[in-house]
C-alpha cells in the first residue's frame, strides 16, 4: 500500500480477529510396524509443515498426527471446538478416506488437502517400499476427492514437495482465502439511511448476507450519527482538521467551514463505528432542503475515507454488497476503493473508472487531494470530496453480484492502470487497460450480473478471490 509511514501511523488500522487455521497430519498406521523408519521421517516432515504454518499471520489450531479413523474422530472434535476458518489436512503418505471424511463432516469447515513429498523426486536405485511410502501421499488424493464429491463437500488440494516455494504460494493463497472467510463470517456490516432512489441493482436482501456469509447486518439511523456528532468538542474538531492537513493536500476550493463540518462528522462517524463495532458501513440519505440530515450526508466523505484507510470500508449510495467486497479485498491486503465506470476511451483502449465520495487512500498514486464541490452530482448537498489518481500497475475489480436464485456471486476482472489524462472533479480516477476493446469489455462485464459499483483492488488478485469463493461456497466468474 502507498500510505507514507507517518500517515499509516496516524491512520492505524483497527485490530482484527486473525484467521483460524486448523492443521492436522496423517498416514495409515498399518505401515508403522512394517517400516520402522517411516513414521519418524513423516513426523519430521510434519514438524516442518507446522513451523511454516506457525510463521503465518494466523491463529493455528494444530491437533497433531493421526493414524486411524479413531484418531480422526478425536481430532475432528478438537477442530470442531476450534471453530476454524479452514482445516489443512497434510497427507504424509497414503491414508484411507475414512480418516478424512469425519473431519469435514463433523466440523462443517472447508478442508484443504496438501500432499508434499519430501523432495523433488525419488532415488529409484536406493529406495525400497518404506522409502517410497514417504512419497505416496498423492496416492490418496483422488480417493479423498471422490469421497468428498459423493458427500457433497467442496474439494481443494495442493500437491507438491516439502520445500517447494511455488506449492507454499498456493497454500498461502488458501490461507488468504481463509482470512476472507473469517472476516466475512464474523463481520458486522453497518447500513445507514436508505436506498438511493431507483438503484434496483444496489438492493440487497439482508437475510442472505447472514445466511450465505455468516455476517451480521446492523441497521443504524442517521439519528445515531447525529447524536454522536452533537457531542463532538471543538478541540476534537481542531485535531481532526489537523489530521486532514497531514493526510491530504488542500485545494483552494475547500471552504474552512465545510472542512470543519466534515471533521466534526468524521469524529462522530468514528464513534458510531466503535459503538456498533462495525467492520464496514454503507450509507445514503437523500435529504430535503438544508436540514441536519442532509448536512450529515454531505459531510461524510472525509470521515468515510479516513475510516476506509484504517481498514473499515465506508461507501455511499447504500451499496452494501460493495462494502462487503471492499472488506474482502482489504483483508487480502489489496486495499479496495469504491468504483464505477466513468467513460471509455476508444483511442487508447482504456476504461475510465472512479467515483465521488469515500475513497481508499492506499490505492492513491500521489498525495490525495481534498477538493471543495459546490454540488454533489445526483445528490443533495455540497462540501469537500477526495480526489486522486489510482497508482499505475496491475489492479483487480471485484464485484459482489446476486443471481436470480438469490445466491451471491464473486465477479472479477484483472487489468492494468495506465497513464493518461484524468478528470479533476473530486473523484478517485483511473484508466484501466483490459487488453481489449473497452466497449466489448463493458458488455461482457455487465453480462456477469455485476452491479454498477465494485471494489478496485491493487494487484492481480483473481486467484485469491477464486479461492475465497471456494471456501465460502460462492459461484465465481472471471472475465
Amino acid at each position: 500500500m502507498s500510505l507514507t509511514p507517518e500517515v499509516s501511523r496516524l491512520l492505524a488500522p483497527r485490530p482484527r480477529r486473525k484467521p483460524k487455521v486448523g492443521l492436522i497430519a496423517g498416514g495409515l498406521g498399518t505401515y508403522w510396524p512394517q517400516f520402522p523408519t517411516l513414521l519418524p521421517q513423516l513426523q519430521e516432515s510434519t514438524k516442518y509443515v507446522a513451523e511454516r504454518f506457525a510463521a503465518l499471520d494466523a491463529a493455528v489450531v494444530d491437533v497433531g498426527f493421526i493414524s486411524d479413523a479413531q484418531d480422526a474422530n478425536r481430532a475432528a472434535e478438537q477442530l470442531r471446538i476450534g471453530d476454524c476458518d479452514v482445516i489443512v489436512m497434510f497427507l504424509t503418505t497414503y491414508l484411507t478416506s475414512s480418516m478424512v471424511l469425519p473431519i469435514a463432516r463433523r466440523t462443517q469447515t472447508p478442508v484443504l488437502v496438501i500432499d508434499l513429498q519430501p523432495t523433488e523426486k525419488m532415488d529409484h536405485a536406493m529406495f525400497g517400499t518404506g522409502e517410497w511410502l514417504a512419497y505416496c501421499g498423492q496416492c490418496a488424493v483422488p480417493e479423498v476427492a471422490n469421497v468428498f464429491r459423493r458427500a457433497g463437500i467442496p474439494f481443494q488440494s495442493v500437491s507438491g514437495w516439502l520445500r517447494q516455494e511455488s506449492a507454499w504460494e498456493r497454500i498461502g493463497r488458501w490461507i488468504t482465502a481463509a482470512a476472507v472467510r473469517g472476516a466475512l463470517r464474523n463481520a458486522r456490516h453497518g447500513l445507514m439511511g436508505h436506498l438511493y432512489p431507483g438503484m434496483l441493482d444496489v438492493s440487497t436482501d439482508l437475510t442472505l448476507v447472514s445466511t450465505q456469509f455468516g455476517s451480521h447486518v446492523e441497521v443504524v439511523e442517521f439519528d445515531d450519527l447525529r447524536a454522536r456528532v452533537e457531542q463532538v468538542t471543538e478541540a476534537e474538531v481542531a485535531d481532526r482538521v489537523a489530521l486532514a492537513h497531514e493526510v491530504f493536500t488542500m485545494d483552494s476550493t475547500v471552504a474552512e467551514a465545510d472542512l470543519e463540518w466534515s471533521a466534526r462528522v468524521s469524529v462522530g462517524l468514528d464513534r458510531l463505528t466503535d459503538d456498533f463495532e462495525l467492520d464496514s458501513l454503507a450509507y445514503y440519505h437523500r435529504g430535503v432542503g438544508d436540514d441536519v440530515y442532509e448536512q450529515l450526508g454531505a459531510g461524510m466523505i472525509l470521515g468515510a475515507s479516513l475510516l476506509t484507510a484504517r481498514g473499515i470500508p465506508v461507501v455511499g449510495e447504500y451499496e452494501l454488497r460493495t462494502s462487503i467486497a471492499m472488506l474482502a479485498t482489504q483483508t487480502m491486503g489489496a486495499g479496495g476503493s469504491f468504483t464505477e465506470i466513468q467513460g471509455l476511451n476508444f483511442e487508447d483502449d482504456v476504461v475510465e473508472m472512479g467515483h465521488d465520495g469515500p475513497a481508499h487512500l492506499a490505492v492513491s498514486a500521489r498525495d490525495p487531494l481534498l477538493r471543495g464541490l459546490g454540488v454533489y452530482h445526483g445528490k443533495a448537498g455540497k462540501g469537500v470530496s477526495v480526489e486522486f489518481d489510482v497508482r499505475q500497475g496491475p489492479v483487480t475489480l471485484f464485484s459482489l453480484g446476486q443471481d436470480f436464485d438469490g445466491r451471491f456471486r464473486f465477479i472479477v476482472s484483472e487489468g492494468e492502470v495506465v497513464p493518461g489524462p484524468l478528470l479533476a472533479i473530486g473523484n478517485t480516477t483511473s484508466r484501466v487497460d483490459f487488453g481489449r476493446d473497452p466497449g466489448e469489455w463493458v458488455d461482457e462485464w455487465s453480462a456477469t450480473g455485476t452491479g454498477h459499483h465494485w471494489s478496485l483492488a491493487i494487484g492481480h488478485r483473481a486467484d485469491d478471490i477464486k479461492a475465497a469463493a471456494g471456501l465460502l461456497g460462492v459461484p465465481f466468474t472471471q472475465i
